[in-house]
């Protein structure tokens, strides 16, 4: 969101050329970049400034409980992370029923959807490595309030974050080049194709709606969320990197996914990652059985389903590619290595897989009404 914003994008582009012009102070990216994200957040709305900084300073506590104390530290590891799962569904009722209330902002709600994954992750990090896990303030308000991820990730893995802002500020000429382009990169796919593409698919949705429009329509719709999704990843990640910090790649070639597993690794990979850690780490300990990993498979493809919005929509789209993962699961099917397969029978199931994901993605819309006016287009022939 802030990246279709002028100012936003200044005040960015202002915050690189301050780390890079005091590169010679030590504590410069971590000071600076505390100050950058709480001006930029106090100066964007005050309602949010002040809403994360309790939020933040609050789930700073519940991380130093978790990292100093042996008292009740299961019981406190689990009632932090439900409470913060509280907090996601409450902003998503809210959010659904278009209050108007201090918690109901659109940029508040967006904002926590990411942010208490990240919150999840450090308090994962505090319960299993104790008093070894523990952050200063300032790092972890950083963590958490980083500007270039707050919306929309990519999703920032706590200690990959506590590593890079230990490591003083450095950008080169290679560097600064690379970060820039990705930037140009991702606000001419948000800015210039996102807006012709949705242009487009608007007009075909007017029509009467045939097998082949709706065939259109559901792989237009495919192509234009990955652009628009990887248009802010590039963006973030060029970001990121000019600031000092490294943001994973969220999508890693997802067309060339030869199975439905091995595409939930490069697309939104950050967040398909994240719902692995969390889940199953708790099965950690023992090798699970095939039929447990598809019955996790299909738990966490609805969690994420659920993610993206509380909807009967969503739910069926999360157990859509949970079963199939399971099933992928079950048959030993989840990978599949290009150099050990034909390239025939590797680009085939690179189109099934395609074919699968196609099928379900214009669920992404959560509109009833369109989305059954899609799929019954599909049965009306033209002639």
């Amino acid at each position: 969101m802030f990246y279709l914003n002028m100012n936003a994008l200044l005040a960015m582009c202002g915050m690189v050329f301050v780390l890079m012009a005091t590169r010679k102070w030590p504590q410069n990216k971590r000071i600076l970049m505390l100050l950058f994200n709480l001006g930029f957040l106090f100066l964007w709305s005050g309602k949010l400034f002040a809403f994360y900084i309790a939020y933040t300073l609050l789930n700073y506590i519940f991380f130093v409980y978790l990292c100093r104390t042996p008292v009740w530290r299961k019981f406190a590891f689990a009632l932090f992370i439900l409470a913060n799962i509280g907090a996601v569904i409450l902003f998503h009722m809210l959010g659904k029923q278009g209050s108007a209330s201090l918690l109901a902002d659109g940029v508040m709600t967006l904002g926590i959807m990411f942010n208490v994954l990240k919150i999840i992750d450090a308090l994962y990090f505090a319960y299993f490595f104790g008093k070894d896990g523990q952050a200063k303030v300032i790092d972890y308000v950083n963590y958490i309030l980083f500007v270039p991820t707050f919306t929309s990730g990519p999703i920032l893995k706590f200690r990959d974050f506590m590593a890079d802002v230990k490591v003083p500020y450095k950008v080169d000429a290679s560097q600064f080049e690379a970060g820039v382009k990705r930037i140009i990169l991702g606000l001419f796919k948000k800015v210039v194709v996102v807006v012709w593409m949705t242009d487009l698919f608007n007009k075909v949705m007017d029509q009467e709606l045939h097998t082949h429009q709706s065939l259109f329509l559901m792989i237009w719709f495919y192509l234009m969320i990955y652009m628009d999704f990887s248009g802010y990843s590039d963006i973030a990640v060029g970001f990121g990197r000019l600031m000092g910090i490294t943001i994973p790649e969220n999508f890693k070639k997802p067309f060339l996914s030869p199975t439905l597993t091995q595409f939930w690794r490069n697309w939104h990979a950050t967040l398909g990652d994240w719902f692995r850690d969390h889940i199953f780490i708790f099965f950690s300990r023992k090798t699970p059985s095939k039929l447990m990993t598809a019955g996790l498979s299909i738990f966490i493809m609805t969690l994420m389903g659920l993610w993206h919005g509380f909807s009967w929509l969503f739910l069926i789209y999360g157990v859509y590619h949970g079963v199939i993962i399971a099933i992928e699961n079950l048959l030993g099917k989840t990978t599949v290595i290009r150099r050990k397969v034909s390239k025939p029978y590797f680009y085939m199931r690179c189109l099934l897989t395609q074919a699968l994901v196609v099928a379900a993605i214009i669920i992404n819309l959560n509109n009833p009404d369109v989305v059954l006016r899609v799929y019954k287009g599909l049965f009306h022939l033209p002639f």
